[in-house]
């Protein structure tokens, strides 16, 4: 968790795929924040790395994981933003989030950025 690997994109569009895990939620006090920004920070690196100009990123371990949304969304938005301020390299980094809640706790988070 935390981590991330760049494989082909084989008969994808994307010329690559970025794979990261996220950590299992257990409360919020096993540095779960901490392990969502690095999942973000390495795949942000690598895609810049490999010169690439943009990425997406789904709500990391909100799913199956359990993370809160609420919780989530500013962490991962701080890192993105974080990365962003240091590395000229990615011009376009989407969310790409499959719910209305989860779109509107993303929105919230970047709102107070």
């Amino acid at each position: 968790p935390g981590e991330a690997r760049i494989t082909p994109g084989f008969r994808l569009k994307a010329r690559y795929v970025i794979h990261t895990v996220g950590p299992v939620y257990r409360g919020g006090g096993h540095g779960e924040a901490q392990i969502i920004a690095s999942a973000h920070r390495s795949s942000l690196a690598l895609a810049s790395e490999h010169h690439l100009s943009s990425i997406a990123f789904p709500a990391i371990s909100t799913g199956i994981y359990g993370y809160p949304v609420e919780r989530a969304a500013p962490v991962s938005l701080d890192a993105v933003r974080d990365f962003l301020e240091h590395d000229r390299q990615l011009h376009l980094v989407r969310f790409v989030l499959w719910s209305a809640d989860t779109f509107e706790a993303f929105s919230a988070a970047l709102q107070s950025l």
